[in-house]
Order: C-alpha cells, then structure tokens, then sequence
C-alpha cells in the first residue's frame, strides 16, 4: 500500500512504524474472513481492511469524523486478522496509533468520556472494584437481566497463595479484576507449581497491567501501570527469578508488550525488555513440566467433558494454540468440538460493557458452539473471558488450571 503521510506524524516513531505496517498491506481480504465484527455487520468499515483505510486517511491528514472513531472503536482487537494475513500485517500496532490520532481530533461526547473515564477509574483499582461489585452481588437479584448477567454471582473465598520455598522460584501478576472476580485462579495455579517443585510469589504492589487504560486510549496512564508494575518486580528479577507468570491470557499480551510500549523511555527501556523476556503464561510453565505433571495425576476412573474456549488474546495475541488442549487430553478429560473457536467471545476488555449490542450477538454465538457437544463445564484462559461465558450458561466456566488442581487433591 502506497503511503503520504502527513507532516505531523510521518517522522515520528508511531509514523515510521505505522508506514511501514501500511506498506506490508496488499488489499488481499483474507483478514475479512476471520473478522467477527464484518461478519456480524457485512460492512467494509467495520473489518481490518475498511478500518485500515480509515487510518491511513486519518495518518495522511485527510479529515476524520465521529463515524471515523466508531469504525475503529467497534474493533474488538481480537487480532484474528493477524493469525489470518499472509502479509504480516501488524493491524494491533497499526489501532493502537491510529486510535490515538483519531482521539485528539475527534472529541467524544460527554456520555461516551464519562463512561470510559469511569472503567478506567473503577476497573483498573483493585480496592475500589472489589467493594462495588460485592454491592452488585448484594443486589443482584433485583438487577435488571442484561445487567444482571453481567455481575457474577458470589464465589467463596479463594485459598491463599502457597508460602512454600522451592529452589525454582517465579513471580504471580494479582491484576485488577482478578482477584475479585476469580480468585481460585492463582491460588491454583500456585499449587499445581508447588507438585512440579515451583514457588509462585506474588509482588505486593503490583497492580493492573495497564491494558484496560491502553485500549480506551489513555496511553500516559496505561505506561505509568506498566513502571508501577516494573518498579515492583524488579527487586525480584534481581534476585534471579525464573519467570513472571500470568494467568489471565490479556494481562500477558499486555506484559510480554512492555519492551514495546517503553522502548523510548530512557529509564524503564531495558528494564521493560527484561520483563517482558521473563513473562510466561501459565500454560508455558505446566506444559514445559507435562510428563511430571503425567505421573503426579492419577488417570480419573470416569471421563469428564470439557469444552475449551481459546481466549483470542491466548491464540492470536500470545499465539499459543493446541498445547493446552493437548495436555487436558493427556491428563484424561474429553475435550468436545468447539466450532469457529478463532472467533471472539465479545468480551474484548471493556467491549462488552461499550458495546452490549455486539458483545452479545458475539456471547450468544460462541456459547451455541461451546455447549453444542454436551460438555461438563467450560473452561477458558482469561477472566475476562470467564465471567463473560458464565453470565451466559448454567454449565460451570473455570479457568482451566483449576481442574488440574482439583486432580491434584
């Protein structure tokens, strides 16, 4: 793709990348057949290709209008184009900049910035987001359906994190919603590594990862989670720490993209590198110690269904796809067909809160494909995924390391 980019931007960093992102693009298509919101609307302008045009426009110093930002917002940044474009086109990259462009020439109305400034504010603080929703919980009842579904019922009180010392020590990212709305997850995982011979740690003053700021364009406050997050580690990786482990497949992409995002900051450049070097998602470190795993986990004496749902920040973010499954099937469970399972949940972050419309024509979708082989429970890779599932399905939604955990005791 021939570009001219306007003077503003061109001799940029976010310029120079953005034209060369630009220019890899051959108009071929093939990203309009993995893309759920083209398939949902059929518009041109709401696929990779459509929205790509729209940047370029909007980086050429061409106007831009509220039809502009709608376009790029409606995007789920589910990133199935990438896993689809023979060209290697990096479109991710390519919103990040052309969001942030359309976003200080467009001004939002005062509902619209509102709304986001207020995920922003809630979600991303731990000590604020876990009080409200305990008050959702309370009230849930008397909630109407649609906001019902959203609030996820109350859970017990999840285990703490093991104190056992292992030589192999790695550290545990808590995140912001996690804790609240999943808090078996760690605690989990922090047992399976404890068979395999593995401490897991948390960092007390680690927090949000900084993606749910990214992604409603609050670059400055997003880089300021992700030092937040540095500063707190890195006494650890001083130490020698083997890994940084996450749990919650959104919170990795986040993290394994912190070189990327501070790469031209002077203090946390090489740091950022460091860290997102050491990040594992949890399935890297289970899998890397399967046939450990194998002899500690007795066969089961009946076989339990599982459909396994593949958060898109799992297969087309991390770009782990197969090993999982692969080792649930190793360990004894069926695992049901899952049909389109490249398609996106609707959960997206804060999509399915910004745009219920979608998110849900996207949930009701991929819940007919996760239950139509009659599974046990649903499990999935990221909490944001999880709680989206569940509020859609009587079956149980987990995260799938907690059923190694229940083979474990």
């Amino acid at each position: 793709m021939q570009t001219n980019l306007a003077d503003f931007i061109k001799d940029t960093p976010e310029g120079r990348e953005a034209d060369a992102i630009l220019r890899k693009c051959v108009h071929c298509g093939f990203c309009t057949a993995t893309c759920p919101t083209y398939q949902l609307l059929g518009d041109e302008l709401d696929g990779p290709r459509g929205r790509i045009y729209l940047i370029k426009q909007a980086l050429e110093g061409q106007p831009v209008t509220e039809k502009t930002q709608l376009h790029l917002d409606r995007c789920l940044t589910c990133r199935a184009c990438e896993t689809t474009c023979p060209s290697g086109v990096h479109y991710s990259r390519l919103l990040e900049i052309g969001r942030d462009v359309v976003e200080t020439r467009v001004q939002r109305g005062p509902s619209s910035s509102a709304a986001r400034t207020a995920l922003r504010k809630t979600i991303t603080r731990p000590a604020l987001f876990g009080p409200l929703l305990k008050l959702g919980q309370l009230v849930r009842p008397a909630l109407p359906p649609t906001l019902r579904r959203k609030v996820p019922p109350r859970t017990r009180p999840a285990k703490s994190l093991l104190t056992t010392t292992h030589a192999r020590r790695m550290l545990v990212l808590g995140g912001c919603v996690q804790p609240t709305l999943s808090p078996a997850t760690n605690a989990a995982a922090a047992r399976v590594l404890d068979r395999l011979g593995i401490s897991l740690v948390a960092a007390p003053q680690a927090g949000c990862c900084g993606a749910v700021s990214l992604h409603l364009n609050a670059r400055e406050e997003a880089l300021g989670f992700m030092r937040r997050n540095i500063d707190a580690w890195w006494p650890y990786v001083e130490q020698g720490i083997e890994a940084i482990v996450i749990t919650a497949s959104g919170c990795g992409v986040m993290v394994k993209d912190y070189g990327y995002q501070l790469a031209h900051d002077s203090v946390y450049a090489e740091k950022a590198k460091r860290v997102s070097e050491l990040f594992r998602d949890i399935s890297e470190v289970v899998v890397a110690d399967s046939a450990a795993l194998r002899a500690l986990i007795p066969r089961p004496s009946s076989v339990r269904r599982i459909a396994f749902h593949p958060p898109c920040t799992l297969q087309h973010g991390l770009r782990i796809r197969g090993s999982i499954e692969a080792l649930l099937s190793a360990l004894g469970f069926e695992l049901t067909p899952v049909r389109d399972e490249h398609l996106c949940c609707g959960s997206a972050g804060t999509y399915s809160i910004l745009h219920p419309e979608l998110s849900q024509r996207l949930l009701e979708n991929k819940i007919a494909a996760l239950t139509a082989g009659e599974p046990d429970e649903i499990v999935t890779a990221n909490v944001g995924c999880q709680t989206h599932l569940q509020g859609a399905t009587a079956r149980p939604v987990r995260h799938w390391i907690e059923l190694l955990e229940d083979r474990l005791t």
